[in-house]
């Protein structure tokens, strides 16, 4: 049946219409989800928890979802919530404000509210505060890759990228200048401080772990953008793991998430996995 599926799933995800609404219906598992649980004032300062049953101590990530910068809801994500709630691990997924309502960096500042709200309630939610895991897809990517690097953001709410165990970045765009689509010139803002947008140009030694994933048949964004991050990190001495899956462009990257697309490429296994390895910041900072 899945393989059945497929073919009108991969034509539908061009639309990110009803193909979704797939994907979310047929997400399952043993969790509990409370929507609508407010971290900021205004209708997108709000997040939903998807909580497995049971929990205790459980690594507890923040998903990203993208959009340009322009749009996105965090209801079009429920698969991927339920994938990582199935598997053991507290998924909470925020909404944030977009362009035209804010611009870079403003919703850099929302995404890190949504972290600290997180870090604040991970212990009551069953989940390990020192176990903390940004992940993100597209523009969401490079959102958790600018909160994980730049330490602005974090330290606005109290809070550091020490803080954070790990950090998974799914076809981000992190080196992408010059900028030529109009829009993005808009929401980035003048050339002359566009250094300052680029998530590679905040790599320093002691960054949180990563995983980076693109798929190769990605044509929104170059996995170019993977390889040149993952390289810096490397070269600062930072621990970073890529994956390249040959048949996946940038909407199948996060729809292999689900159960549905799975078959596609082991995305899912493979951000479980650097999830589980990692080390609880506490005992980083230990260490240090």
């Amino acid at each position: 049946m899945r393989r059945f599926l497929a073919p009108f799933l991969l034509l539908g995800l061009a639309s990110c219409g009803s193909p979704v609404a797939i994907l979310n219906a047929t997400a399952s598992g043993d969790f509990h989800v409370t929507r609508d649980v407010a971290y900021a004032p205004g209708p997108r300062g709000k997040l939903d928890i998807y909580r497995p049953d049971g929990a205790r101590d459980a690594p507890v990530v923040v998903f990203l979802y993208g959009g340009s910068w322009e749009d996105g809801s965090k209801a079009m994500y429920r698969f991927v919530g339920a994938a990582l709630a199935a598997h053991g691990i507290i998924a909470v997924i925020p909404d944030y404000r977009v362009y035209p309502q804010v611009r870079f960096p403003t919703f850099l500042y929302d995404c890190a509210g949504a972290v600290a709200w997180t870090a604040r309630h991970a212990a009551e939610l069953g989940g390990d505060p020192d176990r903390l895991v940004l992940m993100g897809h597209s523009a969401g990517a490079y959102n958790a890759a600018m909160l994980a690097l730049d330490p602005v953001y974090l330290q606005a709410v109290g809070m550091n990228p020490r803080d954070i165990a790990g950090f998974i970045g799914l076809a981000g765009p992190y080196d992408f200048l010059p900028l030529q689509d109009p829009v993005l010139k808009q929401v980035f803002g003048p050339e002359d401080q566009l250094a300052r947008t680029q998530p590679i140009n905040f790599v320093t030694p002691g960054a949180p772990p990563a995983f980076l994933a693109a798929g190769l048949r990605d044509t929104t964004v170059a996995p170019r953008n993977t390889k040149r991050l993952a390289a810096r990190l490397r070269a600062a001495g930072d621990a970073v793991e890529t994956r390249y899956y040959p048949r996946l462009d940038h909407k199948l990257l996060i729809g292999a998430m689900s159960p549905l697309l799975e078959f596609l490429a082991p995305v899912l296994p493979d951000c479980l996995g650097f999830i589980r390895d990692l080390q609880p910041t506490n005992e980083q900072r230990n260490a240090a």
